[in-house]
């Protein structure tokens, strides 16, 4: 199944919580969740039945796929590359998720949402080590610089200026004077503000 293309507040809703699809809107009172609380559909108002402990960690899994804006074919993968590591699955997981390309793009600040920036890696406006790269599930490596395209740059400048007054991660380092953006370190589970419990995550892919 591919990634999904309807409306963004639709998954909140779902979720339950808030995963700033919508970046400034979520957080007015514009934001279908604080009117509509309940799941989406003719039942959603009618839904008060309490969630199995599968459907739970289905939920929490279902969560993390569509706040990192990731396929369950990609993000299975990603937990079977974690589960093969010698640190907590959990926190692998999330580490190899922020480490692709539209991620440390979203990141740096220049857009404002992961399918943002999602799009804005596949029309091919960065580069990484001065290489275009035009995949957003490219894993991008420690040092590595990430960079806008010259010829990209005047649909940026907007962009770049309101990028500045933001505080980026502490694991990218951004220029923008020289429009590089360099993904120092692996962040900690500690430095993640992301809304989701990984434990769940490897439970349900475990079970």
């Amino acid at each position: 199944m591919g990634l999904y293309k309807g409306p963004s507040c639709k998954l909140c809703r779902r979720e339950g919580v808030k995963l700033f699809l919508k970046s400034d809107k979520c957080e007015t009172a514009k934001c279908p969740l604080g009117k509509r609380s309940y799941p989406p559909g003719h039942n959603g108002p009618l839904y008060r039945g309490k969630l199995s402990e599968y459907a739970i960690r289905l939920r929490e899994k279902q969560k993390a796929k569509r706040y990192y804006y990731i396929s369950e074919s990609q993000f299975k993968k990603y937990y079977e590359v974690a589960f093969k590591q010698h640190g907590d699955t959990g926190e692998e997981l999330l580490q190899l998720v922020e480490s692709r390309l539209d991620s440390i793009v979203f990141r740096s600040g220049l857009v404002s949402t992961r399918r943002s920036a999602r799009l804005m890696v596949k029309h091919g406006h960065f580069l990484v080590n001065k290489k275009k790269v035009d995949i957003p599930s490219f894993i991008v490596k420690v040092n590595d610089v990430v960079s806008v395209r010259e010829k990209s740059i005047k649909k940026f400048e907007v962009q770049i200026e309101k990028a500045k007054t933001n505080k980026t991660s502490s694991w990218v380092t951004a220029n923008y004077d020289t429009n590089e953006y360099v993904y120092n370190q692996i962040p900690k589970r500690e430095d993640l503000d992301v809304p989701i419990n990984e434990q769940l995550i490897v439970e349900f892919y475990s079970r």
